[in-house]
């Protein structure tokens, strides 16, 4: 029997904070989208679709609570790569380090010393 409450506590306020959440994306669309963007107004169902697109958009269908993006830091990969690195010679990790900087830190004094042509180039003139 006890069980059976403690479920239905956590069904009560599991349902409490969906409808607080809708009600504010409600309040915060209707108090903000009409007046900046000439948007309009929803009604509370609407905000439960607002904020179950905004799940699948931005966190997708997986349950997993990590699932990668931007600060997902490595990973599954991680210890793999880590394990490959630590069997290179000191010169395959040099070498390893140049083709990397070279990939991905050169572009930007490439980009950086491309100073836009001020004088018309000879093609332009004739």
């Amino acid at each position: 029997m006890r069980r059976g409450w403690w479920i239905l506590k956590i069904a009560v306020f599991g349902l409490l904070a969906v409808t607080l959440f809708g009600l504010v994306t409600q309040a915060l669309w209707n108090w903000l989208v009409p007046v900046l963007f000439n948007g309009p107004m929803i009604s509370i169902w609407q905000a439960f679709g607002l904020l179950i697109l905004s799940k699948i958009l931005f966190s997708g269908f997986s349950g997993r609570k990590s699932h990668g993006g931007w600060g997902h830091r490595g990973g599954q990969w991680k210890p793999y790569w880590k394990a490959r690195y630590d069997r290179m010679s000191p010169e395959e990790r040099e070498r390893l380090k140049e083709r990397m900087k070279a990939k991905w830190c050169d572009w930007e004094t490439e980009t950086s010393e491309k100073a836009p042509d001020t004088e018309p180039s000879a093609a332009s003139k004739a």
